[in-house]
């Protein structure tokens, strides 16, 4: 391949644009550009040919029409040392445009945002970006085509050291693209599928098309005879600040520690000890390090190799706390300096910092065999202390309203069958997964025994209904003193007469909350 001398660049996100730009006129590269990107170059002091300039024909209709031109894409397109190619170029004054730098409009992150108009999503669907891309990324073999600001260093490199870049990376690129292309499409069949869609109450795809960029290699999947990789966006929400790299059943549990928490953003100090996706313990106090006590007394084995989780930054003598026992990772939303200098001295903790708690797609997907796939909506839906049906004679004090609203945010996050013992601050006993629901609450209430902390005055959350007044009972005689449970049970008023002769209050929310 003959030495770069020509680069289109065209962006929508601008990172690291100039430095790399400065890098191809450092190699003597002509660059030639279009309207903002292009500005941010002259702004930078560097020399830029307008796109209009080079095809002699305006941009028009807003900017909808400057990259769709034969100078554009025949200088990508012709083959290197094909005759007839070559002549065709040459007798319409065509020249070679060796390297291209496209990212497309925004369209994910227009989408993304609540309530965005739909003229707002389809003035965002990029038409020449993608066409340029395809078109470079398809003569691979001479010209280089970069979609991501993360390949400018490697290639910068290799012009800065042979004037050139290798087959071997222009193949890589060109697939990269391919990759962002499909990803960038899948992203708009769906949006304009809903926004189209006769039932506009549906927020599922009518078909599903899966396309994810990898994000990282992973050393096995849940054991070390299963292979495994990481897919997506994952580096958008987190960010790892320390620690060896994640497994894939460390990934797992952050995932579900993250989601926990995020029912508690906004309240007091709150945070979460998790194992194997489930809670072993989660509290709240007046400081973080409060709300590890109170989250470390449920269960003190359970933590060992555990996921921790907090609401706010994480300081000090919280850190000096956690400290004492081998965690495998701690999220948190930031991280005082004092608390991560303590903490990276444990070269096997994880440390990531969550950069948000939004969910740009809010779906659950799962592979179910059989090349089948089940999609639903994530289980995000609130609740408030004015959404609860009190349905008992006797009415819940505040504190136990209090100890109702912290138990269910809880309990939505354990596997099914879910029972958990709570006060207004913190998790007593927890039982998880079991195929009975009195076997949940007895595990519940042995953990709690375990722990030394006494049920006496406690809630008792489920996160379905008690089929029968057995499991209600079973609490009543562990020291539970209300309830929150879905409802909805044919057994719903034997299960209420129950808590009224035992003068417990108990509140329906009329949702359940199943995990499987």
């Amino acid at each position: 391949m003959p030495r770069i001398q020509r680069a289109l660049l065209s962006v929508s996100d601008k990172s690291g644009l100039v430095l790399f730009a400065q890098s191809l006129i450092a190699a003597g590269i002509e660059l030639i550009s279009t309207g903002g990107t292009a500005k941010t170059l002259r702004d930078a002091g560097l020399t830029v040919k307008d796109l209009s300039d080079h095809t002699g024909f305006p941009e028009m209709l807003d900017g909808r029409v400057k990259t769709l031109h034969p100078r554009v894409h025949g200088g990508l397109l012709f083959i290197r040392g094909h005759d007839a190619h070559e002549a065709a170029v040459k007798a319409h004054d065509i020249p070679p445009i060796d390297l291209v730098v496209v990212n497309l409009y925004p369209f994910e992150q227009t989408v993304a945002k609540p309530n965005v108009a739909l003229h707002e999503a389809i003035e965002n669907i990029d038409i020449g970006g993608p066409s340029m891309l395809r078109s470079a990324a398809k003569n691979h073999d001479s010209v280089t085509v970069i979609v991501d600001p993360a390949d400018y260093d490697e290639v910068a490199t290799q012009i800065r050291e042979k004037g050139e870049t290798t087959h071997a990376t222009r193949r890589r690129l060109a697939a990269r693209v391919f990759a962002r292309t499909a990803a960038y499409d899948t992203a708009i069949a769906s949006h304009l599928a809903q926004a189209f869609a006769e039932n506009s109450s549906s927020d599922l795809p009518p078909a599903l098309t899966i396309t994810a960029p990898l994000a990282q290699p992973l050393r096995y999947g849940e054991n070390p005879h299963q292979k495994a990789s990481l897919y997506g966006n994952f580096h958008r929400y987190f960010k790892q600040l320390h620690g060896k790299e994640l497994s894939y059943n460390n990934i797992l549990d952050l995932t579900a520690a993250a989601a926990l928490i995020a029912e508690f953003a906004g309240d007091p100090p709150t945070l979460a000890i998790l194992k194997h996706t489930n809670p072993c313990g989660l509290g709240q106090g007046v400081t973080l390090r409060e709300a590890w006590d109170k989250a470390y007394a449920t269960d003190k084995q359970a933590p060992f190799g555990g996921i921790i989780a907090v609401n706010q930054e994480l300081d000090l003598p919280c850190a000096l706390a956690i400290a004492e026992i081998f965690s495998e990772v701690i999220i948190a939303p930031g991280f005082k300096p004092d608390a991560l200098e303590v903490l990276q001295k444990k070269k096997n903790l994880r440390l990531l910092q969550t950069l948000t708690t939004s969910l740009s797609k809010p779906l659950d997907i799962r592979s179910v065999g059989a090349d089948s796939f089940l999609v639903q909506e994530r289980d995000l839906k609130p609740i408030a202390v004015a959404d609860f049906k009190i349905v008992t004679r006797r009415q819940p004090t505040p504190s136990e309203l209090q100890a109702m609203h912290f138990g269910w945010r809880t309990v939505k996050h354990i596997k099914s069958n879910a029972i958990v013992y709570v006060s207004a601050d913190r998790t007593l006993g927890v039982g998880a997964g079991q195929m009975s629901r009195v076997d949940s609450s007895r595990i519940a209430v042995w953990k709690a025994s375990e722990a030394g902390l006494p049920l006496a005055g406690s809630t008792v959350c489920s996160d379905a209904f008690f089929p029968f007044p057995d499991g209600l009972i079973a609490a009543a005689n562990a020291g539970a003193t209300a309830a929150i449970q879905p409802g909805g049970s044919v057994r719903d008023s034997e299960v209420i007469a129950a808590a009224d002769e035992r003068n417990m209050a108990m509140v329906f929310t009329g949702n359940r909350h199943f995990r499987h």
